[in-house]
C-alpha cells in the first residue's frame, strides 16, 4: 500500500515537472518562431549602406543610455511587446559616423514623443550640432514632425530646415515636475514614518510625511527648472535665427503657441514650412540625387552594425567606459549593483592594457552602503596611477554624486541633475495597517535595541537619538568625500549641500563640476591624461551579452501607470507597488527625490 502511494506521488511529481518542460519548451519555439518570422519579413528588404543613403533617426519612444540585457516576463513575451529600445550611445555613435560616411548624405529627424529625460536630448542634440560643424554644410539635416513635443523640437531645432504637417501643434510650453505626495494614502493604509535626515532641501522624504511640497523643496525646484528652461530657450533661440530668447517666452506664456494653429508656428520662425509627410520624400530625394522611389533609408543601429564604439577589448592601449546607471542598491538588483560593479572595477584597475577610466553615472543614487564600496573601489583604481573621470548623464545625485565627487575631473551634460548632498533615514511604522487588519506583534528580546528598528512599532526618542546620529556620522563621511574629491574646505562643500539639487550649469560655478561635455570629452580628456591621447581605444563595461531576451521589455510600473491607477483608485493596486517600494529598500538612504522634468 505504502508502496503504491509512493509510486503514484513520484508519478504526480514526474508528470508535472513533463507538463512544465513541455510549456517552457512551446514558449521558446513560440519565440524561435517569432524571431524565424521577423527574420524572413526583414529579409525581404534588409537596410544597407549604399551610395546616397539617408540616416534616419526616429525620436520616439523611450531612449536608454546603453543596451542592456532583460529578464524574462511571459506576459510581455504574450503580449507581443518585442520592441527593443532605442540607446543613446547607438544614437550618437550613427551621427558621428554619418559625418564621415562620403554613402551618407543626409540625416533625417523623424519627430515623435521621445521618452528622456533633457540631458539625453540634449546630448543628441550636441551630437548634430557637431555633424553639421563637421560636414560644413555640405550633408544636410532635415526634421519632420506631425507635431512636435517640446522635447523632441528641442533636439530638431538643430536641424538646417524644420517641417510640420499642416494639422500638427508645436508643444512648445516651458518645463515642468510633478511629484505624488502620499500622506492621505498612507494614513488610509495605516503606514507611518519617521525621518532622520541631514540637510534643508533632502526632500526625498516629503512625500511620503507631508501632503504638498515644502517651500524649500519648492525653491530649489523652482531654481532648477529656471535654469534649465533659460539653457533650452537660449539653444533653441541660437539655432534658430532671428528668433530671440525672449521671443520664446512670450510665445510659450502669452500667445500659447501650443494650442495655436500650425500658421502660427511658420510665422513664429520656429518652422520652416508646413508640409504633409509625403512630401518629405521629394526633399530627400532632391538632396541624395535620386528618384523617390529609389530612397535609401538607414537607421542608427544598421550604420553602427559591425563597427559598434567602445568594443575594442583586447587592445593594450585602452580607455575602459564603465556605466553605472539606476539606483544604487545592495545585493541582486538589475540597477547598479555594488557586487557586481565592484569586481569590474577592480579588474580594470589589475589590467595592465586599461589605461584610464571613465565612470558614466546615470545614477539618482540610493543605498549609503552601496555607494561607499564603490567609491572605495573607485579609490583602488586611481591607487594604481591611472587617471579617472566622471560623465554625467541625466543624473549623478546624491549616492550619484558620491561615487563621482573623489574623480581627477567631471564632466557634465548642461542639463544633468547633480549635487543632492545629504542623506536621510526612511523608518516605516506598520503597526496602524496590523492595527487595521486586527494583527498583533508581540516580541520578546534580551535587549532593547535587539528587534530595533522593528516596523511594528513606532521608535521611542532614544532610538530616534541613535538614527540621527547614525545618519549625521554618514553624512559627515560623504561631504568629507567631496571635500577631498573636489579640493575644498568642509564649509565651502556644507554650504552647497543641504541635499540640494543643482542644474550643472550652477555646479559648475559653484564647483562641483569641473567641465560642461558630454561622454566623448571625458574619453577624450582620459586618453590625453594618460599619455595615449593619439592612440586608444575604447571599451565598454560592464560587457553586455545580448540575448534573446533582449526583445522582451520589463513589465515594472512607471509612473504614468501609478497616476492610472490613482485616478481609477485601485488600491489594491497601489497597496503593492508602495508596499514593494518601501521595503526594497534599506532604511538609510543617500537619495534624491524621485521626479520627473516634462519636456
Amino acid at each position: 500500500m505504502l508502496k503504491r502511494f509512493l509510486l503514484n506521488m513520484l508519478s504526480s511529481f514526474v508528470g508535472a515537472w513533463i507538463a512544465l518542460a513541455l510549456f517552457i519548451l512551446s514558449v521558446v519555439l513560440l519565440l524561435v518562431g517569432l524571431a524565424g518570422n521577423m527574420a524572413i519579413s526583414a529579409g525581404k528588404g534588409v537596410e544597407q549602406v549604399k551610395s546616397r543613403s539617408i540616416l534616419t533617426i526616429t525620436l520616439d519612444g523611450p531612449i536608454e543610455e546603453r543596451e542592456a540585457p532583460f529578464e524574462p516576463d511571459l506576459s510581455i513575451i504574450l503580449n507581443g511587446r518585442l520592441d527593443a529600445p532605442q540607446t543613446l550611445d547607438v544614437i550618437c555613435q550613427s551621427i558621428r559616423e554619418a559625418a564621415k560616411n562620403d554613402d551618407i548624405v543626409a540625416i533625417y529627424l523623424k519627430c515623435g514623443s521621445p521618452s528622456a529625460s533633457p540631458a539625453t536630448l540634449n546630448a543628441i542634440r550636441e551630437e548634430l550640432i557637431g555633424f553639421r560643424k563637421t560636414t560644413d554644410g555640405k550633408k544636410k539635416i532635415l526634421a519632420y514632425g506631425d507635431g512636435f513635443s517640446q522635447g523632441c523640437y528641442f533636439v530638431a531645432s538643430a536641424a538646417d530646415s524644420i517641417f510640420m504637417n499642416p494639422a500638427g501643434e508645436m508643444g512648445l510650453q516651458g518645463l515642468s515636475s510633478s511629484n505624488f505626495y502620499m500622506k492621505g494614502l498612507l494614513d488610509r493604509l495605516g503606514v507611518q514614518f519617521q525621518v532622520v535626515k541631514v540637510g534643508t532641501y533632502k526632500s526625498a522624504v516629503e512625500p511620503y510625511i507631508l501632503e504638498n511640497m515644502s517651500e524649500p523643496a519648492r525653491a530649489q525646484m523652482d531654481t532648477l527648472l529656471g535654469t534649465m528652461w533659460g539653457y533650452i530657450r537660449s539653444q533653441i533661440s541660437e539655432s534658430r535665427k532671428g528668433l530671440t530668447a525672449s521671443a520664446i517666452d512670450s510665445l510659450v506664456s502669452q500667445d500659447y503657441i501650443a494650442f495655436s494653429k500650425a500658421e502660427s508656428a511658420v510665422k513664429a520662425g520656429l518652422v520652416d514650412s508646413l508640409v504633409y509627410e509625403r512630401e518629405m520624400n521629394r526633399r530627400l530625394a532632391a538632396i541624395a540625387g535620386r528618384e523617390e522611389k529609389k530612397l535609401n533609408f538607414v537607421s542608427p543601429a544598421t550604420l553602427v552594425a559591425g563597427g559598434q564604439w567602445a568594443s575594442a577589448y583586447s587592445s593594450k592601449r585602452q580607455i575602459a567606459v564603465l556605466y553605472a546607471c539606476g539606483e544604487i542598491a545592495d545585493g541582486n538588483s538589475n540597477q547598479i549593483n555594488y557586487e557586481n560593479l565592484v569586481p569590474v572595477i577592480v579588474k580594470l584597475a589589475d589590467d595592465d592594457n586599461v589605461k584610464g577610466l571613465v565612470l558614466r553615472v546615470n545614477s539618482p543614487g540610493g543605498s549609503v552602503y552601496g555607494s561607499t564600496q564603490i567609491g572605495e573601489a573607485l579609490d583602488y583604481f586611481q591607487s594604481k596611477g591611472k587617471p579617472l573621470a566622471v560623465s554625467m548623464g541625466d543624473y549623478a545625485a546624491s549616492g550619484g554624486y558620491w561615487i563621482s565627487a573623489d574623480a581627477d575631473r567631471i564632466f557634465a551634460d548642461p542639463l544633468t541633475v547633480t549635487g543632492s548632498i545629504g542623506i536621510f533615514g526612511l523608518l516605516p511604522n506598520f503597526k496602524g495597517t496590523l492595527d487595521k487588519l486586527g494583527v498583533n506583534v508581540a516580541t520578546v528580546s534580551t535587549n532593547p535595541g535587539a528587534a530595533f528598528p522593528s516596523g511594528f512599532r513606532p521608535l521611542d526618542e532614544t532610538q530616534l537619538a541613535v538614527m540621527q546620529k547614525y545618519v549625521d556620522r554618514g553624512y559627515d563621511d560623504f561631504t568629507s568625500r567631496v571635500a577631498k574629491g573636489r579640493k575644498m574646505k568642509k564649509e565651502k562643500v556644507l554650504s552647497i549641500a543641504e541635499g540640494r539639487v543643482w542644474s550643472a550649469i550652477t555646479a559648475q560655478r559653484i564647483g562641483l563640476v569641473d567641465s560642461l561635455g558630454g561622454l566623448r570629452d571625458a574619453v577624450e580628456w582620459t586618453a590625453a591624461k594618460a599619455g595615449v591621447r593619439d592612440n586608444y581605444d575604447v571599451a565598454a563595461y560592464p560587457q553586455v551579452e545580448p540575448t534573446v531576451w533582449n526583445l522582451i521589455r520589463l513589465g515594472a510600473m512607471t509612473m504614468a501607470e501609478l497616476k492610472d491607477a490613482v485616478d481609477a483608485r485601485d488600491e489594491d493596486r497601489l497597496k503593492i507597488y508602495l508596499m514593494r517600494r518601501i521595503l526594497s529598500r534599506k532604511p538609510v538612504q543617500a537619495r534624491m527625490q524621485e521626479f520627473r522634468i516634462d519636456i
